[in-house]
């Protein structure tokens, strides 16, 4: 099912786009992330308090706003109001909070897009019934990988949509049996998203047993090495989603644009 993904691989997907060089989760982000010769990026989506699907990783809006209080109690509009890049740098004052459907129409077909579906304070507020419904208006059932830390929302997307991709992910520290690659059978998934200190050569047996695709992903706070992305490639991983795709690329040998102007670590 995620053949036709993979044309390029390993795929290159920025971490909640570039968030070196710009507001994390913000379409500047996006389309920097694309400048940088990514194949795609990762974003996090959850519901506003009036239900519509927009682009956020933390719970509240305190970190990467002007504002505060909690996504879930907070309206479109309420969101729509605040800056999303002053905190990052001057540059990107005015940036604001982008809608999911907004982030579809600025990456188009011209992207792969992971959606990762973060309501895990609010598990059955219905996200993942938004999300397929966007992904369908869109036309882009075939270029979005839908992944989440909590396997019942990847089974809501199978039982809306057996079609669509999906991805299972885990990090150190997660319960044992939600980090075995048996579970697949009983929440079916068509990847595993482990974080890149996770991946080993047992784990890619393991996973490519179970006809897994694995794509690792970089905690936020950490560079891309170009060490450990060697690593990831000789280990056989489909993707890698990194917080420095012209790192990433770099050491694949692909074309990417420099990287000028990284002003933040977060």
């Amino acid at each position: 099912m995620l053949d036709h993904l993979y044309a390029a691989s390993p795929l290159v997907l920025a971490h909640r786009g570039a968030l070196r060089d710009a507001p994390e989760n913000t379409l500047a982000a996006f389309r920097r992330a694309m400048a940088l010769g990514a194949d795609g990026v990762e974003l996090d989506v959850k519901l506003t308090r009036d239900g519509v699907p927009i682009i956020m990783h933390d719970a509240t809006a305190d970190r990467t706003t002007d504002g505060t209080g909690r996504i879930a109690d907070l309206t479109l509009a309420e969101l729509k109001s605040l800056d999303a890049g002053s905190w990052f740098d001057v540059e990107f004052k005015g940036e604001r909070v982008p809608r999911l459907d907004e982030a579809f129409e600025e990456l188009g077909s011209r992207a792969i897009v992971n959606v990762e579906l973060t309501n895990y304070a609010t598990s059955q507020d219905g996200l993942e019934a938004k999300v397929v419904e966007l992904i369908h208006r869109h036309n882009l059932s075939r270029r979005v990988i839908l992944s989440s830390f909590n396997p019942m929302s990847i089974r809501r997307v199978k039982q809306l949509d057996p079609s669509l991709p999906t991805a299972i992910l885990t990090m150190p520290g997660l319960a044992i049996w939600l980090r075995r690659v048996w579970l697949a059978p009983f929440v079916p998934h068509e990847a595993r998203h482990p974080e890149r200190s996770e991946v080993s050569e047992a784990y890619m047996r393991g996973c490519r047993r179970r006809r897994l695709r694995v794509n690792a992903w970089s905690p936020a706070e950490l560079d891309d090495k170009p060490d450990e992305v060697r690593r990831l490639v000789a280990l056989g991983v489909d993707g890698i989603i990194c917080n420095q795709p012209e790192v990433v690329n770099a050491v694949l040998g692909r074309a990417s644009q420099t990287n000028p102007k990284s002003k933040k670590t977060i």
